[in-house]
């Protein structure tokens, strides 16, 4: 580990966004999750949602690439599991839906607490995904087309909240939980360190500024 690294790994956890997510409700093709898992990355997105009975989400994010490191996905049975959960923790819903009353999403407030919900490309959001959420959201077009790729709208949509977020100072804000930003700090540093740690039960080092050990956490001594 380098201390330049350690600095880039230390930068991307504190722009973090655990207030700002997407769930995935019934996005099951491969390449559109590995798409949204990046797009989350770039944003800041910490972890994404997503509706899988029977944990397809789960095998894709498994091949997703080097995201799958940063992004984290968190997998529910219903939409109406996920959407209590989302309730309870005060996140606003919105569904991406092509509807006569959808919002252009470039009117929303994105520094709110916010869920994006996102469906497949042919059918989208599940109906009561649609009739559930706080407000649909809708990417204007003015071509011949009816809609983008569900992985391209989740770009769209979340670079937007980006743009706001960033102007809003929302990327200096100091993380809500400093022990869970140490402990992703050196996973993402020491994964294989952190793997043997928890297989033993034993407590993470101390990381120094430069991103070093302080310890060695095997010594029997």
């Amino acid at each position: 580990m380098t201390p330049e690294r350690f600095t880039r790994l230390k930068q991307a956890l504190l722009r973090r966004q655990h207030d700002l997510t997407v769930l995935a409700d019934g996005v099951h093709k491969d390449h559109n999750i590995s798409a949204i898992l990046r797009s989350c990355d770039a944003v800041g997105v910490p972890r994404i949602h997503a509706v899988s009975p029977g944990g397809e989400v789960r095998r894709h994010h498994m091949v997703a690439g080097g995201s799958k490191r940063w992004v984290d996905i968190e997998l529910h049975e219903t939409t109406e599991e996920a959407y209590t959960q989302f309730r309870n923790s005060g996140m606003r819903l919105l569904a991406a839906h092509a509807a006569p009353d959808a919002l252009d999403f470039r009117e929303i407030d994105f520094t709110r607490p916010t869920a994006i919900v996102l469906g497949s490309e042919l059918t989208g959001p599940t109906p009561y995904a649609i009739e559930h959420a706080d407000a649909s959201i809708s990417v204007p077009m003015h071509g011949l087309v009816e809609s983008l790729n569900v992985s391209v709208a989740a770009a769209v949509v979340l670079f937007e909240a980006q743009r706001q977020r960033a102007a809003a100072g929302l990327y200096s804000r100091p993380p809500p939980d400093r022990d869970a930003f140490d402990r992703t700090l050196f996973e993402w540093s020491y994964p294989d360190i952190a793997r043997r740690c928890r297989q033993l039960d034993r407590a993470y080092p101390e990381l120094n500024d430069d991103g070093e050990l302080k310890r060695n956490p095997f010594d029997e001594s």
